[in-house]
């Protein structure tokens, strides 16, 4: 639905995107994230045609963004990181102008401002001035110009600023209930809602991407084995040099102590579960058990690890990234 091929864009030396390629499949909820500065709104803007590339090609459909423009604004819904509302119509109001602007039926009109008005639940503000709006409400009357004419493809950068997380559960209750329908490309800054409504992930850093792939499979690629945190009371020395032993088990670090208790992190191999086998080392030594959990790693761990230059951490080179598109049709 959505293949941008060796995008870049240069400002005089200042290079903001550089040979970017990726692809959304129809139906598909992709997650686009990087750090303030990474290119992430940059990319959103020459997808919607607000910005011409100075190299690569996009195309919306089947449509080159920059040769059928029009086409490929027919089937976008765009809520930028700040929503273009007009402060001093009413909610009813403005979102009547855009929906003339996108080309709806006078005959319908009423009814689909009616429809995404409920979507994003301002039906109750649908009359007061959008300049004394709180918010939380002029973005989800932002959201609601999106969704007018019920376009294909969605792109929405950051959708849930603003929101209390009553309203924020409620956005991603719509994001996931567009799965299938529309195609999303969802900007944020918010990790865990990306985990929750995002079938795949983009991670792009410096203008170029690191990493596509699943939360799931990015937290495994870089996470390299499993991990369980075990707080033991016994000789540090010795019980180390145990748990060090067993089978499976690549690596064991002290990462706390108080007293004759300390904590240790134990990685082991992928997909073998070592907890029965550590609990059953620590009291076959007589040494005390005192706690054991698995330690997960989170979307938000892949993010630091792939955004922050530092040495000894995970070079995107490990990573999974996107394959080419290809180019298709040149004429």
């Amino acid at each position: 639905m959505i293949e941008v091929d060796h995008l870049t864009k240069r400002y005089d030396r200042t290079i903001a995107i550089d040979d970017v390629t990726f692809s959304v499949e129809e139906g598909e909820v992709l997650g686009f994230l990087g750090p303030n500065g990474a290119g992430k709104t940059t990319t959103m803007r020459a997808i919607t045609g607000y910005i011409p590339p100075t190299e690569g090609r996009i195309r919306v459909n089947g449509f080159d963004v920059f040769e059928q423009p029009l086409e490929v604004r027919r089937r976008i819904g765009y809520l930028p990181e700040n929503p273009p509302l007009y402060p001093e119509m009413t909610v009813r109001g403005y979102l009547r102008f855009v929906a003339r602007v996108k080309g709806v039926e006078s005959a319908g009109l009423d009814s689909e401002v009616s429809r995404v008005m409920d979507k994003v639940k301002v039906s109750d503000v649908a009359d007061r001035i959008v300049g004394k709006l709180s918010k939380g409400y002029k973005q989800r009357v932002g959201l609601a110009q999106a969704l007018l004419n019920d376009p294909p493809v969605l792109i929405l950068d950051e959708p849930t600023v603003g929101l209390d997380p009553k309203q924020i559960h409620e956005v991603r209750e719509l994001i996931r209930e567009w799965s299938g329908r529309h195609t999303v490309i969802l900007s944020t800054h918010i990790l865990p809602e990306v985990e929750q409504t995002c079938s795949r992930v983009v991670i792009i850093s410096r203008g170029r991407i690191v990493a596509v792939d699943t939360p799931q499979n990015l937290v495994e690629q870089l996470r390299g084995g499993e991990r369980t945190t075990i707080e033991v009371s016994g000789p540090r020395v010795e019980v180390s040099g145990r748990l060090s032993s067993l089978p499976g088990v690549t690596a064991v670090r002290e990462v706390g102590a108080r007293d004759r208790q300390t904590r240790y992190e134990v990685e082991s191999r992928m997909n073998v579960d070592p907890r029965p086998m550590l609990a059953r080392a620590v009291v076959e030594s007589g040494w005390d058990l005192m706690s054991m959990q698995s330690a997960t790693m989170s979307l938000e761990d892949v993010f630091i690890e792939l955004t922050t230059e530092d040495e000894g951490r995970v070079t995107p080179a490990s990573i999974p990234v996107a394959a080419e598109v290809p180019s298709g049709d040149q004429s």
